[in-house]
């Protein structure tokens, strides 16, 4: 029997010497997440190579029974080091590790693996995590990095959603993209500068985006509204959702993705919430409080901003946990768990009942607490419009597609009897009007 390999670790003297490449699962909070690594002195770039070749090298160093997003991942991350753009004895990989039941946990283990297999044995893979699954990784989590990728990523959660409810109506074609890359290379600049990421700064700097969005020339036409939800990586990423957002805009459509910071929530409210409902001391039950208390906080400004300049806002979490009730327990915390389904239910309630659940092929968190909790969501709001769409090597894209527009094509229905029914209720107001006018 051969020698099990061993894996080299990302050590702090490479924090000097090494480059880290990041996966582009969230292009926009990843490309302000690489600021704060550069920040604090870590050389980093976010991969943008995409193509079937990715899936195809996944698919070769990884199981095909494995994760749809490991597959991706793993061969994006191969197919960087395939390139030879890079100095391979100094470079590095960074990958997250969410703890718990989810298959994620463990990407960080195939990856070492694959790149073992790929004669890239010696590049070492640093974990970001927050349960402190690999303490040795040369990365420490403190509570000031802490603090400012809550920040960056609450930055890259409100400029998805900004643009995303202005794009749709503007007069002018890419003003509202153009202002938002405007806004990512200026957060960048003050990132790097060591500013914008404290409490004051971000009170200052939220109201000042949203006004910059809310001044763009825009025609409120009615508009399909669709909801995206779904297992973290496929649905934030157009590697792993082929395009989403992209091909529902050209369908003519408004779309809400819930933000990155929604799943960063659930996972530290779920340490104290496992303590209360299975046992544990008091400061596991408690512990996560003082986090919530941190993060609540600059969810609080983002809510506050969005809602000043007349853009639709997310409940804060707190609420959020609430809409669970009566559909699924907050114990269910596999993968994205409860949270999935509680997104579903605020999305229905919030106007965009219509609703793609982006799921891996064989991601049972995902059938369970997105697929298996539909009909249940359907007799509470009769409204809802759900389709579960999967991803994975063997799903081409044209069925997603097409799947997608018999949804679509319900809610064009439901929008127009909407508008006929408002038609015919304005007629007697606008006949007393005429009437009273005349008189």
């Amino acid at each position: 029997m051969s020698e099990a390999p061993s894996y080299p670790r990302f050590t702090p003297e490479m924090k000097k010497t090494h480059k880290i490449l990041i996966p582009n699962m969230a292009p926009v909070q990843f490309r302000l997440m690489a600021a704060i690594m550069e920040q604090d002195g870590y050389q980093c770039e976010l991969l943008e190579n995409c193509g079937s070749q990715v899936a195809e090298l996944g698919l070769k160093y990884v199981h095909n029974d494995t994760c749809y997003p490991a597959l991706l991942v793993i061969g994006q991350f191969i197919d960087a080091l395939n390139s030879g753009k890079y100095d391979l004895d100094h470079t590095a990989l960074i990958i997250t590790q969410t703890g718990g039941g989810c298959r994620a946990s463990n990407y960080i283990h195939l990856l070492r693996k694959a790149l073992y297999k790929a004669g890239y044995g010696n590049i070492p893979v640093v974990s970001l995590n927050f349960s402190g699954l690999e303490r040795d990784s040369g990365f420490p989590m403190t509570l000031t990095l802490i603090r400012k990728l809550f920040a960056v990523l609450f930055y890259g959660d409100l400029l998805v959603t900004l643009r995303a409810q202005t794009e749709p109506y503007e007069v002018h074609t890419g003003e509202a993209a153009e202002i938002q890359e405007k806004w990512i290379e200026q957060l960048r600049s003050e990132l790097l500068d060591n500013r914008a990421w404290r409490i004051h700064e971000l009170r200052e700097t939220m109201p000042l985006m949203c006004a910059d969005f809310g001044a763009v020339p825009m025609v409120r036409t009615p508009k399909v509204k669709v909801g995206v939800v779904g297992e973290i990586y496929v649905k934030y990423s157009p590697l792993g959702n082929n395009d989403l957002e992209k091909f529902l805009a050209s369908q003519d459509c408004e779309v809400n993705v819930p933000g990155i910071m929604g799943f960063v929530q659930y996972c530290v409210y779920n340490f104290s919430n496992t303590a209360r409902l299975y046992g544990g001391n008091v400061f596991t039950k408690n512990a996560s409080g003082l986090l919530l208390g941190i993060i609540g906080g600059i969810e609080d400004v983002m809510i506050e901003s969005l809602k000043s300049c007349g853009f639709h806002a997310p409940l804060p979490f707190r609420k959020l946990v609430r809409l669970a009730d009566g559909v699924i327990s907050t114990g269910d915390k596999m993968g994205e768990g409860w949270l999935l389904t509680a997104e579903m239910v605020e999305l229905v309630r919030s106007g965009y009942e219509n609703i793609i659940c982006a799921q891996p092929f064989g991601c049972l968190p995902n059938h369970i607490c997105g697929k298996g909790v539909i009909n249940r969501i359907r007799s509470l709001y009769p409204e809802a419009n759900i389709t579960p769409i999967d991803y994975d090597p063997g799903a081409t894209r044209v069925n997603q597609e097409n799947r997608i527009k018999l949804m679509l094509a319900v809610a064009r229905e439901r929008l127009e009897e909407r508008e006929r029914v408002a038609v015919i209720e304005e007629m007697p107001r606008r006949e007393g009007r005429s009437a009273g006018a005349a008189s």
